[in-house]
């Protein structure tokens, strides 16, 4: 969002019109000429290109961890408050691979949350940690407000797709726009990425 001038900026004659939801939506019943959907495509028949890929963090305020402890391998955020990101993907089950060692946990906690931005907020609100995307947290983690624990096992990486209506051929503003958040990602550090599905 904070961006989006730039795009603005870039197409004086296009508006915007931005839907916030977490949950799959039919594109062409509501419109939308393009999607963004971080995670795996839930329908492998959609027209879609690949247009960023993150790292995922254990997360929480440096507050937090004072009070609760600083994890020192996965298995202690068992005794952690997670902060529950409800997706189509099932049980909050994590992956930590270090070297050649796997580890499973599925985290637990008190507060269970819809929509990315709630997440968010309980973490910054010092109510538990979140295993989620770097980008969903940037500008905490470059000024020190979110602090990243377990930096030494790496948790599957998310991918950024943008998603146009199937059966239809994707617009020229919704490819526009599409390429204009696959750059941003580009300059802020994220790997971008040109696969396509059809």
């Amino acid at each position: 969002m904070p961006r989006l001038s730039i795009f603005l900026a870039e197409h004086p004659s296009l508006d915007i019109d931005i839907v916030l939801d977490d949950r799959d939506i039919d594109l062409v019943a509501a419109g939308i000429d393009v999607a963004l959907l971080i995670g795996r495509l839930a329908d492998s028949a959609v027209t879609s290109r690949k247009i960023g890929q993150c790292q995922r963090r254990v997360l929480a305020t440096p507050a937090y961890f004072a009070t609760r402890g600083v994890p020192q391998t996965p298995a202690d955020l068992l005794a952690h408050q997670a902060i529950v990101y409800e997706q189509r993907d099932g049980r909050p089950t994590w992956a930590f691979r270090q070297g050649t060692s796997e580890t499973t946990i599925t985290v637990s906690g008190r507060l269970r949350v819809s929509a990315m931005e709630g997440v968010r907020e309980g973490v910054l609100a010092g109510l538990g940690f979140a295993v989620a995307s770097e980008w969903a947290f940037a500008p905490e983690l470059k000024s020190g407000a979110i602090q990243a624990v377990l930096t030494d096992w790496l948790l599957p990486l998310v991918d950024l797709w943008a998603v146009f209506p199937t059966g239809r051929q994707a617009s020229a503003k919704a490819r526009a726009f599409a390429s204009f958040v696959e750059n941003q990602l580009s300059i802020g550090g994220f790997s971008g990425s040109g696969s396509r599905q059809d």
